[in-house]
């Protein structure tokens, strides 16, 4: 299957849908490493992995024997792959952040990554399958100088080879606004949650013009994320009767519409599954039968602003609620 791909910093190309492998709090390591080796063989060559989600071990035994040719008995050359894990919050620390590369890269089996983000602009973290109601003990609010000593040593990663290209996760403009000018090297790609009732088209707007390379995660909706992050106002994607107008147009699930969506506004979605009919007919999505302007257009109305992860489990002291972590009012929340 020919996957369409992305120019990333005009140095590199990143392939146009990848494999998510956050397994929401209930999808075991073990049936994780089924479910990438299943993706592998079908053909995706883009793998998005965090070292807060646990099974990185796993997922490096994966692509030790699709590079070795144990998989599926010819070797898959490294340069096929692209492999983005990411920096957790509470290795911010100076001192933190290589070695967590380096570890992530043992664990992966790897000798650099193609993508290293900071997975969210502050050191607030929670312990794993943790409740809505969960908080950092030493949670702060997004500091500038704090982030920007982070950043310094992501840039020294990269240019110590560890990681291709480096980048952000879950932030805002104003963020974006504050420590984009003191960023040496600029990020190359950014992650946030999107989409079709979920589109953040400023975000995108704003990411495009700045030169990043858009990765969109909850792609589908994220039906199966973990309990902490619904909420009863929630809308679901894949029951909206356009996307599901659409998808009868094309004799297809919802869920494909969703992702011919992401891939019509320039942005890659990483959808995870663990049925290898879903993980195959997620990557044909992006391979044929594109949407039409119209149904394009019809889309961009349907943008609900249903943000799925609100991050409540980050909130620090002073925080109202979970609108702060996003910066709504245009200005960062203190």
């Amino acid at each position: 299957m020919d996957v369409p791909s992305f120019s990333v910093g005009g140095v590199g190309r990143i392939p146009s849908i990848g494999f998510g492998t956050f397994g929401s709090d209930y999808i075991s390591n073990d049936l994780m490493m089924e479910s990438v080796r299943f993706a592998i063989i079908n053909g995706y060559r883009h793998i998005d992995c965090a070292s807060v989600y646990g099974n990185e071990k796993e997922v490096g035994k994966v692509l030790k024997a699709a590079m070795d040719g144990t998989l599926t008995g010819t070797p898959i050359a490294r340069s096929e792959f692209w492999i983005t894990s990411k920096l957790w919050n509470d290795k911010h620390a100076k001192a933190d952040v290589i070695p967590s590369c380096r570890q992530t890269l043992e664990d992966l089996q790897l000798e650099y990554l193609d993508c290293y983000l900071v997975h969210w602009p502050f050191p607030n973290f929670h312990p794993p399958k943790c409740s809505v109601t969960s908080r950092s003990p030493n949670a702060r609010p997004f500091l500038h100088d704090d982030f920007i000593e982070t950043w310094r040593e992501m840039e020294n990663l990269k240019k110590a080879g560890l990681s291709r290209f480096i980048g952000m996760s879950n932030m805002t403009i104003p963020k974006l606004e504050d420590v984009l000018p003191d960023c040496i090297v600029k990020p190359a790609v950014i992650e946030m949650e999107l989409h079709p009732l979920f589109q953040q088209q400023t975000m995108c707007e704003y990411a495009k013009k700045k030169g990043m390379v858009i990765i969109g995660f909850c792609p589908l909706g994220s039906p199966h994320r973990p309990e902490r992050d619904k909420t009863p106002d929630d809308l679901v994607d894949m029951e909206d009767p356009v996307v599901q107008e659409i998808a009868r147009a094309h004799k297809v699930h919802p869920a494909a519409i969703c992702l011919k969506w992401a891939h019509a506004n320039g942005i890659i979605p990483i959808p995870l599954s663990t049925k290898e009919r879903n993980i195959r007919s997620n990557l044909e999505s992006v391979c044929s039968d594109p949407l039409t302007k119209k149904e394009i257009e019809q889309l961009k109305e349907r943008d609900k602003g249903n943000r799925l992860v609100k991050g409540q489990v980050f909130l620090w002291e002073r925080a109202r609620d979970w609108h702060d972590i996003w910066d709504e009012e245009g200005m960062i929340a203190r």
